[in-house]
């Protein structure tokens, strides 16, 4: 009883030294990059600030000596073809739904894009998420593959909402600066809180979908989706005075289906797996997302 007390106490607080080592490291590298952003207004550097995110999980993996295993870039089987499949079915689900709405409703207006909107959804679903993993992957080796697993080895309550909130304020100072447009035309406070509610309802998802496959794929392709099918389908798709207050990653009714969405994901009982196969050692027994994993 008192070696295996011992033993999870021990692997707490390596897990929240590597938390804050990480933590620290994320918020220097942002406030270097942003700064590089702002200062050369060249948005280039955005994949080296997607990047400098795993760097920072490389760092506290070396320095702390926790190896590399863990970060599970095992593929998983059939399993995790099925949930890939599904992980860029969501943004078209979420973007039918919302923009659906906003076109039906006349908040925004459809105009058909010059090679048709089906053949953007095609090439987003496929062509351009695929050249978007090479950044969502800088960022998901550091979120997926390192903080939101160290954040619940370290007892951290709520985990994955708490992965949700920090991943929003990564991307608050450029949505500040301007950097990063979120809302163009629209309030920048609506466009940042609307952001942050659909960046933390996707962290639900994404962590569900990392967890219960027990590899890092999933969480890649389904960031990857997201940017490319929502900013490269249904944005060039839509017009209108009020189409980036209620549409775009930052709008009104995207933050709301993305919130029902994740609800609806987060239901009935995890499975969380560190890799797969081996599960996720100080996760606890699989129970619903409301009590021990969000």
């Amino acid at each position: 009883m008192t070696t295996a007390m011992g033993s999870t106490h021990d692997r707490r607080m390596k897990a929240r030294r590597g938390l804050v080592l990480f933590l620290s490291l994320v918020a220097i590298f942002n406030l270097i990059f942003v700064a590089i952003v702002v200062e050369t207004d060249d948005t280039r550097w955005f994949l080296a600030l997607m990047w400098s995110v795993a760097l920072a999980s490389v760092i506290c993996r070396l320095f702390l000596r926790e190896g590399f295993r863990d970060v599970s870039f095992r593929f998983g089987g059939w399993r995790t073809l099925r949930i890939l499949l599904a992980a860029i079915a969501y943004p078209i689900a979420i973007g039918l739904i919302a923009y659906g709405i906003a076109w039906a409703t006349g908040l925004a207006e459809y105009t058909d894009p010059p090679h048709g909107f089906l053949t953007g959804l095609l090439l987003g679903a496929t062509v351009t998420t695929a050249v978007a993993c090479l950044s969502t992957t800088g960022e998901e080796i550091g979120w997926r593959g390192y903080l939101l697993t160290r954040l619940i080895e370290a007892g951290v309550p709520r985990p994955v909402l708490s992965s949700g909130v920090i991943w929003a304020l990564w991307h608050a100072p450029l949505i500040i600066t301007g950097s990063y447009v979120v809302n163009s035309g629209g309030s920048k406070i609506i466009g940042l809180v609307g952001f942050a509610l659909t960046t933390i309802s996707s962290a639900f998802v994404i962590a569900r979908v990392r967890l219960e496959t027990g590899s890092i794929w999933p969480a890649v392709v389904l960031h990857a989706a997201w940017n490319s099918i929502i900013q490269s389908a249904f944005d060039p798709a839509t017009t209108g005075d009020g189409a980036q207050t209620w549409l775009g990653e930052g709008g009104v009714l995207v933050s709301v289906v993305a919130v029902v969405a994740a609800a609806l994901a987060s239901r009935g009982r995890w499975t969380k797996l560190l890799a797969p196969g081996e599960p996720l050692v100080g996760a606890g027994p699989s129970q619903p997302a409301g009590k021990g994993t969000s």
